[in-house]
């Protein structure tokens, strides 16, 4: 299928490293083309199998019509030069994914996850709890490990567990999963998708292609999913912190149907949002057959994510929190509901144009603000309109610094920024190793 092809990858990055050489021993004639520059033993290694690089910005003009496959990096937007150029030409544009999907073996088991926030975590407990019944599991997608580069470790009867975004679901077609999770949604990436309308239609894609064999978990505690999935074609099964579901909470712990798993005392990370998390983590490894013995040991020591909400240091009283993850309001107005302490919160990033409005009502949790980057002006103007005292910077470096002077004894300083990036870093990780390096510097 995807042999003695003319191939154009557009965007480098993990992904497009990884999908050129999967693509390599097939004799595949492959053009990667990337807008900035990339690492140099990445690019030597490629052009010695024969693959060419281009760093340009005017990517559309190394497309023709003797391509026959366009492999597009997810985070490059549909409505591009490049891709509306292969669109004319008639030329099909598929992810990493996609195409890695075509190279599994038979009876492998995937299992998705998608969702406005909560997909890392809920990736990694499912990963986690397979690990722990010492099924041979292998992560990947959106959480760092492109699905190219499994192939080669992946053998019949594995199972795969994907963290996938609406923009990978926005260029898949055949991918199907054997248990699917959308853990909730909010309007986010309207940016990037035009409408939170079409941004729900993606996030649907993650059911596409499934039988009432396959298994669709669903937050019954929410109105838009619970309508957006109204005919999917799945075996739908639900979770819910407020009703009795497949998987719900009920005197402070988590049940599975008429089964208690385990006490909300005894797991290791707090907040409603979470223990939903773990209800989706556990109704997906339920179906593999997985003992609450090993759930409740996973979950007796699993302390989170890193870049969500992920403690880095108490000085001198003051506790650090690292949600760089928090990438809209949403994931902020969770965090901030993580903490029963006066919060110095650290807001900034990309200006993607987005309202920090919602977070209104959560600001009376919050001593002050110190905002930088790209929002920074908007942030301010927010807090001014809620008298929430309120400091401007440049960059995180200050922020941080800021937020200590200002901070007392027994206080937390978060950083949930409520927006992407990529203004002042290339991705939400490498601003958070930043945070965690500026406040190692503090100590």
């Amino acid at each position: 299928m995807f042999e003695k092809k003319k191939i154009y990858i557009m965007g480098m990055a993990r992904s497009g490293y990884e999908v050129a050489k999967l693509l390599a021993p097939f004799q595949n004639e492959i053009l990667i083309t990337d807008g900035k520059e990339q690492e140099k033993s990445k690019v030597e290694e490629l052009e010695k199998l024969g693959i060419k690089i281009v760093i340009t910005e005017k990517q559309e003009d190394y497309l023709d019509d003797t391509f026959d496959l366009v492999i597009k990096n997810p985070g490059i937007r549909f409505d591009t030069p490049c891709i509306k150029k292969a669109e004319m030409l008639g030329i099909k544009i598929i992810n990493e994914v996609e195409l890695a999907y075509h190279f599994l073996p038979k009876n492998t088991h995937i299992i998705a996850v998608t969702g406005s926030n909560g997909k890392t975590t809920t990736t990694t407990l499912i990963y986690e709890f397979l690990k722990q019944m010492n099924a041979p599991v292998h992560l990947g997608g959106n959480i760092g490990f492109p699905m190219s580069s499994l192939i080669s470790k992946v053998k019949e009867g594995d199972y795969i567990v994907l963290e996938i975004s609406a923009q990978q679901l926005h260029d898949m077609y055949d991918f199907k999963t054997e248990v699917s999770v959308l853990t909730n949604l909010t309007p986010v990436h309207i940016d990037f998708f035009g409408s939170y309308e079409y941004y729900q239609e993606m996030k649907k894609k993650i059911f596409m292609n499934h039988t009432l064999s396959d298994l669709a978990i669903i937050n019954l505690d929410d109105e838009a999913e619970m309508l957006l999935t109204e005919n999917i074609s799945s075996n739908k099964t639900f979770f819910s912190t407020k009703r009795n579901a497949t998987a719900y909470c009920k005197e402070n712990a988590i049940y599975y149907g008429d089964e208690k798993i385990i006490d909300i005392k005894d797991i290791r990370i707090k907040g409603m949002h979470n223990y939903q998390n773990i209800m989706c983590a556990i109704i997906a490894t339920k179906r593999f057959g997985i003992p609450n013995d090993a759930i409740r040991t996973v979950l007796s020591r699993f302390v989170g994510v890193e870049h969500r909400l992920e403690f880095v240091a108490n000085i001198k009283g003051r506790e650090f929190y690292n949600d760089s993850k928090a990438t809209n309001v949403k994931s902020t107005e969770i965090a901030i509901h993580s903490f029963d302490k006066a919060i110095i919160l650290l807001l900034g990033g990309l200006d993607r144009g987005h309202s920090f409005q919602d977070l209104a009502d959560d600001m009376r949790y919050v001593k002050h603000v110190v905002c930088y980057g790209e929002t920074k002006n908007r942030i301010k103007e927010f807090c001014d309109s809620i008298n929430k005292d309120v400091t401007v910077v440049e960059t995180l470096k200050e922020a941080v610094k800021v937020a200590y002077n200002l901070s007392e004894e027994e206080e937390v300083i978060l950083l949930s920024p409520a927006c992407a990036s990529w203004d002042q870093y290339e991705s939400f990780e490498k601003r958070g190793e930043d945070f965690k390096q500026i406040v190692e510097t503090l100590k």
